[in-house]
């Protein structure tokens, strides 16, 4: 089966949603999308609606079953879930990405672009098409690309220069580019799965993060980091 993908830009985080076709017309499918948000999240509720689309437009031919909140692990091991046939779609950031190819390490550079046009162009380019298609001979590619809100730090306390960050511990994506990033600005770069970044602040496990506002809200880590600095050192996709 061939695997295609549709998928967001954010960055985002970047969402990478891949599927498998080849069915018959006549034939009744029912694809697995799985993802690491939680139901409250805008995002897992445009998966809904996509997937409402996705069964009137086949007639009732194509559905999507999805689980979100990584019932089926992270975006990582989603991915590979992907890559060994055991789910169709899934979603992901240039920084989850960014281990499968480090093609997806531009979007993750601080500063690179810009601003917010100079970044769509590249997204949504000629570029951004080769990028997405970087992954094929992983099992899987991007067909498509959002942009879901650009990422910030938030603590519980102001982050506007790189001073700041000295002696917080800051949860991060498994990207080593950010790792770097967070590390060169004084900071203690400590990946933890999304899921887990809730009670790992509020355990003390890590002082802060990096991350869009709608994943700041939804999520509920504004109860406990209440100071959001929209700093956006990396515009994402």
């Amino acid at each position: 089966m061939k695997k295609y993908a549709f998928s967001r830009s954010l960055i985002a985080i970047s969402l990478l949603a891949l599927f498998s076709s080849g069915a018959s017309a006549a034939e009744k499918i029912t694809l697995k999308l799985a993802h690491n948000l939680e139901r409250s999240h805008v995002v897992h509720q445009a998966f809904e609606e996509m997937a409402k689309e996705v069964n009137q437009l086949s007639d009732g031919n194509m559905k999507i079953r999805i689980y979100p909140s990584s019932q089926m692990g992270s975006a990582r091991e989603t991915m590979e879930l992907l890559q060994n046939g055991a789910l169709d779609l899934t979603k992901g950031s240039a920084s989850d990405l960014e281990s499968f190819d480090n093609i997806y390490a531009i979007y993750n550079l601080p500063f690179l672009f810009n601003d917010q046009n100079h970044f769509n162009k590249v997204v949504f380019g000629k570029v951004g098409k080769e990028i997405m298609d970087s992954t094929k001979e992983k099992g899987f590619f991007a067909l498509s690309a959002y942009v879901a809100g650009n990422p910030s730090f938030y603590a519980k306390k102001p982050i506007t220069k790189p001073e700041d960050l000295k002696g917080l511990k800051i949860r991060v994506q498994a990207s080593p580019t950010t790792l770097k990033m967070i590390e060169l600005m004084g900071g203690s770069p400590t990946p933890i799965s999304f899921g887990e970044v809730y009670t790992a602040m509020q355990q003390g496990v890590v002082d802060g993060a990096e991350n869009n506002v709608p994943s700041w809200v939804q999520t509920r880590h504004i109860e406990i980091a209440k100071v959001f600095s929209e700093d956006e050192p990396c515009l994402h996709s």
